[in-house]
């Protein structure tokens, strides 16, 4: 709850302290705040079928909640938690903002120099869970905290047959 609690507070701040389309430097150009409504998703792509990515986000959510029961491990807690939280953000902002319910669009801010799109928390938080997945899986570990055994390169992980 604490990405979400960032993510929503954070909006907040920004629909009542900036106006849209102003660019606010934060860290002179390497970071500034660009206050953006985005009716789509990522690079405001499909900016016509919100409500696809509502139904989608709310199927995420579900899938979450009903799968945190298997993970016994520190890592793969926090990234569902990471990814439920964004999730959640960016769902938020889907079903509560304008133009309407299910089809609203979600606040971006966060502009980094040389980056091509602007993004919120949630956003941030999405991306890095999905880091965190591909370490944990590089290194094999399981949602119960187990670690799979590593095999040396070249050997072969299938015993022997002796004729």
């Amino acid at each position: 709850m604490v990405v979400f609690a960032a993510d929503q507070l954070s909006k907040l701040w920004v629909v009542t302290n900036l106006t849209p389309f102003e660019s606010v430097p934060v860290l002179g150009e390497v970071l500034q705040f660009y206050f953006v409504r985005n009716p789509g998703a990522a690079f405001s792509l499909a900016s016509g079928s919100t409500w696809i990515f509502s139904i989608i986000a709310a199927t995420v959510t579900v899938f979450i909640i009903w799968f945190a029961r298997r993970i016994r491990s520190r890592g793969w807690a926090v990234l569902f938690g990471m990814l439920l939280g964004g999730t959640l953000g960016n769902l938020t902002d889907r079903l509560f903002r304008e133009p309407g319910f299910g089809v609203g669009h979600v606040v971006d801010f966060l502009s980094v120099w040389g980056f091509p799109a602007i993004f919120n928390l949630a956003d941030v938080a999405i991306v890095s869970s999905m880091g965190l997945f591909l370490l944990l899986t590089l290194r094999g570990t399981g949602l119960d905290g187990s670690r799979s055994p590593r095999h040396p390169a070249g050997s072969e992980s299938t015993p022997e047959i002796n004729g």
